[in-house]
């Protein structure tokens, strides 16, 4: 199998768990493409490096999350400039969306990145199909490290989404 359709062979199968990926760390249509595409670089460059000591899988997303992470470290680093007819919100609604399926989408992204990294982290991760213990091998944490994490990522998404209900706060 050539370079190409190694590329193409790996884009295919993992191609849209990197874009989920990315969409958890960049909500700017234009920077989530640019992620997108250091993702696959960062995969691609990576990949001679995968000894199969963890499933193929479970390496890409890590090295998916990690390039994600540097992203993000560097676009907080850079000041962000907007133009003002970009600040407005794009578009209204296809006749096919439901306004209130729409808004909680949208709710739900804002919440997911939202959350400070040590949480979204394993989040993103548990929602690619990851389990408790993948997800501590590939953050380099103890199964019970995760499990606190994701239990408060989901309080704290619980909040986001239902600002009314009076439960407890859950630090980070």
């Amino acid at each position: 199998m050539g370079r190409d359709q190694t590329f193409e062979a790996l884009l295919s199968e993992h191609g849209a768990m990197l874009r989920r990926i990315a969409s958890g760390y960049e909500a700017d249509r234009e920077r989530r493409r640019e992620l997108e595409q250091e993702i696959l670089l960062a995969v691609w460059r990576a990949a001679p490096q995968h000894r199969g000591e963890a499933p193929l899988r479970a390496f890409i997303a890590r090295v998916a999350h990690n390039r994600a992470v540097t992203h993000v470290a560097r676009e907080a680093a850079e000041p962000r400039r907007q133009p003002l007819d970009e600040a407005a919100p794009s578009g209204d609604p296809t006749p096919h969306d439901c306004a209130e399926t729409r808004d909680l989408h949208l709710r739900l992204e804002q919440a997911v990145r939202a959350l400070p990294l040590s949480l979204r982290q394993p989040a993103l991760l548990t929602l690619e199909g990851f389990t408790p213990a993948e997800i501590a091998e590939m953050l380099g944490l103890n199964a019970n490290a995760v499990s606190i994490r994701l239990t408060r990522a989901k309080a704290a998404l619980r909040r986001a989404l239902n600002p009314d209900d009076p439960a407890p706060e859950v630090r980070a």
